[in-house]
C-alpha cells in the first residue's frame, strides 16, 4: 500500500515541503527508526489515546512511553488511556493499522507533542503505511498541525542482561 493519497493531497494543498522515505516493513516505532536509519530520538511515533473518551494524538520519540498523568494535565482531561486497535481502526481508515501520521487536523483530532521532539530541526514519522515515512522540518510541522507542546514522555530504560 503506497502512502495514502489523502496525506499527499493534504500536504500538497498546503504547500508544505517534505521528503518521503521508503524502508523495509517494520511495525514498532523503534524498528521503523532503525530500518529508516533515523535515530530513535528523532523518530516521532503517533499514539492514539482517549482523553475522557475523545480520541487525541500523542506524539513522542520512539524511545519514549507516555506518562498518562502528565498527558491528563496537559490535555485537561480527567482520564487518559491508550486506544485499542479496535477503537482506532475507524479513525484512520486510509492508513494501515498503527501507521497513522501525526496530522490531527487531517483527522479532526487534537495533537499533543512531547517537548523533546522540538529539539531537532526535523521530525520523521509514519506516512500511513509500515514502509513509508515523512521527514519535514519541525517548524513546518508545528505550523501545519498547531500541536500543544508539553512534557509527557518517559524515556524507556533498557535493561542490560
Amino acid at each position: 500500500m503506497p502512502m495514502p493519497s489523502s496525506i499527499e493531497r493534504f500536504l500538497g494543498e498546503r504547500g508544505v515541503r517534505y521528503e518521503t522515505l521508503t524502508h523495509r516493513k517494520a511495525f514498532t516505532a523503534q524498528e521503523e527508526a532503525a530500518v529508516a536509519h533515523v535515530p530513535g530520538q528523532a523518530w516521532a511515533k503517533t499514539v492514539v489515546c482517549l482523553a475522557d473518551g475523545e480520541p487525541i494524538l500523542a506524539v513522542l520519540p520512539a524511545l519514549y512511553n507516555i506518562d498518562t498523568e502528565r498527558l491528563e494535565r496537559l490535555s485537561g482531561a480527567r482520564h487518559v488511556r491508550l486506544a485499542s486497535e479496535k477503537e482506532l481502526a475507524p479513525l484512520f481508515a486510509d492508513c494501515e493499522p498503527g501507521a497513522m501520521p501525526p496530522f490531527g487536523c487531517l483527522y479532526g483530532r487534537r495533537v499533543f507533542v512531547d517537548q523533546t521532539l522540538t529539539i531537532d530541526q526535523d521530525i520523521v514519522f509514519n506516512a500511513g503505511t509500515h514502509v513509508d515515512a515523512i521527514r519535514m522540518s519541525f517548524a513546518d510541522f508545528s505550523e501545519l498541525v498547531k500541536p500543544t507542546i508539553g512534557d509527557f514522555g518517559i524515556r524507556i530504560q533498557h535493561q542490560v542482561v
